[in-house]
């Protein structure tokens, strides 16, 4: 836990807090690593959080299989940074995309494990993340593993962070 000290004059400090003297509250304030968070999204992933058209082909023993752009996409609703796109390519030729995510210099991905050998990921192309309502490919998939995610972290999803209501499918592809 990390503590927080407010001053009794911001508002926010009269929700759940401990007062400590007269003009200080100290607030307790779930902290997570990426470890902690790494954790919940391996945890939760299954074939509810893959791509529609890959569903049917899920491998407990490769659970990271296509499950690039919505962890990619959860992984950046709760740490930011900017998503980074690759081509995955078999004897030289584009296959599929890869998603993951970049912290200013720094790449994370989650989801690397997935391929064999002979897929070799190609390329990288740093995009902005996109509002929800933009999205246009696995938002189901996407919501399930956010939401699998923030309960797994204790993380109650605010109303109003991303109220916005997506639409039918996302530039965030399988992978």
């Amino acid at each position: 836990m990390q503590l927080l000290f407010v001053s009794e004059q911001d508002p926010a400090a009269r929700r759940g807090e401990v007062a400590v003297g007269v003009l200080w509250h100290v607030r307790l304030m779930p902290t997570y690593t990426l470890a902690d968070v790494e954790r919940a999204v391996r945890q939760s992933w299954c074939d509810g959080t893959r791509p529609p058209e890959c569903q049917a082909d899920w491998d407990a023993s490769n659970p990271a299989r296509d499950q690039c752009g919505v962890t990619a996409l959860v992984v950046n609703d709760l740490l930011g940074g900017d998503l980074v796109l690759g081509e995955v390519h078999i004897d030289g030729a584009h296959v599929d995309y890869h998603w993951w995510n970049r912290f200013g210099l720094l790449d994370v991905d989650l989801t690397r494990e997935q391929f064999a050998a002979h897929e070799v990921v190609v390329g990288r192309e740093v995009r902005k993340r996109p509002p929800n309502n933009e999205l246009r490919r696995c938002v189901d998939e996407y919501l399930l593993l956010r939401k699998l995610v923030l309960a797994r972290l204790e993380i109650t999803d605010e109303p109003g962070a991303e109220s916005e209501e997506p639409e039918a499918s996302s530039p965030v592809g399988s992978g």
